[in-house]
């Protein structure tokens, strides 16, 4: 009956939140569960989040049982953290064992290695050999992203063998969406829907409903690599392979949605250099990562003004050049934000590579020459207009050409060069970029006024 009410848009009302607080406020535990009744796992995270971080250690203990495992795996990764003090180890380790194990790992992966260990020693063998396991492969592997829980059939099963096999097993998967086949050695030969093998007679075999071209996953693949293997082959799940091609887990396509959208933020915020974007993220971490970025955009600033000095008497003489040459800079850097979004995105998607590379550039010389050349004749035109000095306005059209195409340049050739020697082309990208746009747009508006001569300008 409460959720209509706490819930609008998909998300937690401001009245609903400010209800949470105030029985916070007056201890009144009861009305937290009649509030929260109802609410999915996330939105409880969500609500962790939303009430003042005073307030979190109350409402974990207001919940009660709710704050379970499913909750704690829905939470923002520093959120957890703050929320996790108040648990033993034997609090934690009930949690995640109630959890598949990719969900689990990325409970403990964050805590610290003490912490971890009493955790592992507080679940049961089975539970711990798994989860160790996927922790000791990489982050941002396939290996943390699976899911070892799977249902995996012999080759010489018939359908009605499979469907025995699965209601007979002590240790049922219960959510599973395909039936891996696998041979002797436990190896993938290939997989079957659930829509399959119940519409199929029983003595019919395996090998014959089954599906043999699979995407299999090796254990360590990157998980944004994962994440467009599932988006390119409209994948449901996929099985992970170890080195030796044998069967060791499955990876499903509701994990990966938050990957495809973990990703696609963490480049936009590498663009603008923001660091993680993280609200909930200590403000000094946040300081920390944002001022590294602005140091360096100020060494390029630096570098423009430098350009600029060259030019004193230029500037001196036609003062008027002085409120323009701005324009020039910012038009360059507009356009050269627009290439370099493009570029990263389609190298994140791997849309752009070497081997189409160079038909790429050429499509944003393209663009950039008709950008330039229209802008050009609207500044220029607008400047005679103003001014009254047609030169001063081609002056200003042929800067900016120069200045668009340089920008279109730079913003597909520098994360293409970065991507080549294996650097993240989102970190680093538009700060050379801005420099490029910058530092060619007042040489190229100042070096051209001071050839025309500032007494034809004037």
């Amino acid at each position: 009956d409460e959720l209509p009410n706490a819930m609008a848009a998909n998300r937690l009302k401001p009245a609903f939140v400010a209800d949470i607080v105030d029985g916070l406020d007056r201890r009144d535990s009861e009305a937290i569960q009649a509030l929260t009744a109802g609410l999915h796992p996330a939105d409880i995270a969500d609500l962790l989040e939303l009430v003042p971080s005073s307030y979190r250690h109350r409402l974990a203990d207001a919940l009660g049982d709710r704050m379970d495992g499913d909750v704690l795996a829905e939470l923002n990764d520093w959120v957890r953290e703050d929320v996790l003090e108040d648990y033993d180890a034997g609090e934690v380790a009930e949690a995640v064992s109630e959890l598949d194990t990719d969900d689990a790992v990325a409970i403990l992966e964050d805590m610290d290695a003490g912490e971890q260990r009493e955790v592992l020693r507080a679940l049961d063998p089975e539970d711990r050999a798994a989860i160790e396991a996927a922790l000791a492969f990489d982050e941002e592997s396939a290996g943390r992203l699976m899911q070892r829980d799977l249902v995996a059939v012999p080759e010489h099963f018939s359908i009605g063998d499979a469907i025995a096999f699965i209601k007979q097993r002590p240790d049922q998967t219960t959510d599973f969406w395909e039936i891996f086949v696998v041979d002797t050695s436990y190896k993938p030969v290939g997989t079957m829907r659930l829509s399959w093998v119940l519409t199929s007679p029983a003595e019919m075999a395996v090998t014959d409903v089954m599906q043999r071209e699979q995407t299999l996953i090796p254990v360590d693949m990157d998980q944004e690599d994962v994440g467009l293997l599932f988006q390119k082959y409209a994948l449901i799940s996929a099985a992970v392979i170890d080195k030796d091609e044998r069967l060791v887990g499955v990876i499903t396509v509701d994990d990966i949605v938050h990957i495809i959208s973990q990703e696609a933020g963490e480049d936009i915020l590498k663009l603008s250099g923001a660091g993680d974007g993280d609200l909930n993220e200590p403000i000094f971490d946040t300081f920390r990562v944002r001022v590294i970025w602005l140091i360096v955009n100020l060494g390029t600033a630096m570098l423009a003004s430098w350009v600029i000095t060259g030019f004193e008497d230029t500037i001196a003489r036609l003062v008027v050049l002085a409120a323009l040459m701005p324009i020039v800079a910012s038009m360059g850097g507009n356009a050269g934000t627009q290439t370099l979004a493009v570029a990263v995105r389609a190298l994140a998607t791997n849309d752009l590579s070497q081997s189409n590379s160079k038909r790429a550039v050429w499509r944003e010389v393209r663009i950039a020459l008709l950008n330039g050349a229209t802008l050009a004749g609207l500044i220029g035109l607008g400047i005679w207009a103003i001014f009254g000095n047609p030169l001063l306005g081609a002056v200003m059209g042929a800067a900016l050409i120069i200045n668009l195409l340089v920008a279109g340049l730079a913003g597909m050739l520098i994360p293409l060069t970065l991507e080549r020697y294996k650097v993240d082309p989102a970190v680093s990208s538009a700060v050379f970029v801005t420099m490029c746009t910058d530092v060619t747009g007042f040489f190229a508006f100042l070096g051209l006024a001071t050839l025309v001569g500032p007494a034809a300008l004037s």
